[in-house]
């Protein structure tokens, strides 16, 4: 089996070093991808993204556990559809259940006055994160997420409890069979960053019982 992290828009691989660590503890190992590394040679949006992203995951001949936060959740969803036979369960931490148009559309205001090195610190010009933000927009995310039928495990931070990803949290736990879903404390989006400790701990005992 085959353990992927897959990292969120404002994120890139070393967003994962604490989890990676504490799983390493347990003997488990993980791969930690760099989505804008994977995709340097290509014009950044979705669609580029994720059959780059395709092409990453069928490279592993053995059978895929994937952890997804945000971008990195709606890439599992997109895979684990298309793809069934190839993945054993997908964790998926502040994934939206469906896209907030309007969100992206203040979020990339904002990104084009914020300063081009903040955008060079996870690998991804302020171009092409514009330009990825825009293709999101018309993805498709309830109908997908209604035919995942592999063990599936939805997080959601605490701190976003009166905000838009819990309530996509408990609509993707609705929609998606036979889902858990947990709630980590003292996080919020970035569950990742704000509490590794226990973001590690509840990924390690999902796959020890789905293993």
């Amino acid at each position: 089996m085959i353990n992927i992290l897959i990292h969120g828009l404002g994120q890139n691989e070393s967003s994962w070093n604490k989890v990676k660590e504490l799983l390493k503890e347990n003997k488990i190992k993980v791969e930690t991808p760099n989505l804008f590394n994977l995709a340097k040679n290509y014009q950044l949006n979705y669609e580029n993204l994720y059959r780059i992203f395709v092409n990453y995951c069928n490279s592993f001949k053995e059978k895929l556990n994937i952890v997804g936060l945000s971008l990195g959740g709606i890439l599992a969803i997109d895979f684990a559809n298309e793809y069934p036979e190839k993945v054993n369960s997908i964790i998926l931490s502040g994934t939206p259940y469906e896209i907030p148009k309007s969100i992206i559309t203040i979020q990339n205001i904002i990104y084009k006055f914020m300063p081009k090195k903040v955008f060079e610190q996870i690998g991804c010009s302020k171009k092409d994160l514009i330009t990825l933000m825009d293709s999101m927009k018309n993805i498709t995310i309830p109908q997908k997420a209604s035919n995942i039928k592999c063990h599936t495990l939805i997080i959601c931070g605490e701190k976003e409890k009166n905000n838009i990803n819990m309530k996509s949290a408990i609509k993707l736990n609705k929609v998606i069979k036979n889902s858990r879903f947990e709630i980590i404390k003292n996080a919020g989006h970035e569950v990742n960053i704000d509490n590794p400790e226990k973001f590690a701990n509840i990924i390690y005992s999902f796959w020890k019982e789905n293993y």
